[in-house]
């Protein structure tokens, strides 16, 4: 079956945003007197939402703990850390040929609410969107919650759906709702990690991405 709509995770897929995410996440604990996680740590745990991430990095905190770093992390991304984010090369143009060539878009995130909203604001992607769905609306990757609500809200099958990530979060979450999973290796997780996965398929730049849906919807048509 051709894919019909198209679901993608935001951080480390469509946008370059791990070097903030991680300055963020430190720059909060540094804050609070916390201990500061290292690089890696951070990036393992890209893709969950920010409660779940927190505990699985830093487990030793108590929940008034992780509220408040919650708190400090969202603040150090949203308005005091300045790390550029871009979106990859060819996102936006990609994602208007995809539009105007009749697929569906969706995006579903480990990001809150408030936080997807601004980015797309700022980057001017949100008219492209039929459906999003954020981790603190639902529940976090991989739980196949957040897929099953976009499926059921646009009424597509899960055979004409996928999902598209960069991290096994993003393409577990799609096997626990029985859909095709394409992986990203240019964002958060290491090849061998996504490859542990088993996605359907997996590319190496969103140029590579559209020029793989296209072919496989001509072969499918």
């Amino acid at each position: 079956m051709s894919y019909e709509l198209l679901i993608f995770d935001w951080d480390g897929t469509l946008i370059d945003s791990t070097g903030r995410i991680i300055s963020s996440f430190q720059g909060g604990a540094r804050e609070l007197g916390m201990r500061i996680p290292p690089d890696e740590d951070v990036r393992n745990i890209i893709g969950l939402g920010l409660k779940e991430a927190i505990e699985k990095v830093m487990p030793e905190l108590k929940s008034a703990e992780v509220d408040a770093l919650a708190q400090a992390y969202s603040r150090h991304y949203l308005e005091v850390d300045q790390t550029p984010t871009a979106l990859f090369h060819a996102v936006e143009e990609g994602l208007q040929q995809l539009r105007s060539q009749g697929f569906r878009l969706a995006v579903a995130t480990g990001k809150s609410r408030r936080g997807l909203n601004r980015v797309m604001q700022e980057t001017g992607l949100d008219d492209l969107f039929e459906i999003t769905r954020c981790a603190d609306e639902t529940r976090s990757k991989p739980h196949p919650m957040m897929l099953e609500e976009i499926l059921t809200q646009t009424e597509v099958s899960v055979d004409a759906a996928l999902m598209i990530g960069d991290t096994d979060y993003d393409l577990n979450m799609a096997t626990n709702a029985g859909m095709d999973a394409l992986a990203v290796t240019y964002g958060a997780h290491e090849l061998s990690r996504l490859e542990q996965a088993r996605p359907t398929h997996r590319v190496d730049s969103f140029v590579d991405f559209i020029e793989w849906i296209q072919d496989r919807q001509r072969i499918e048509i």
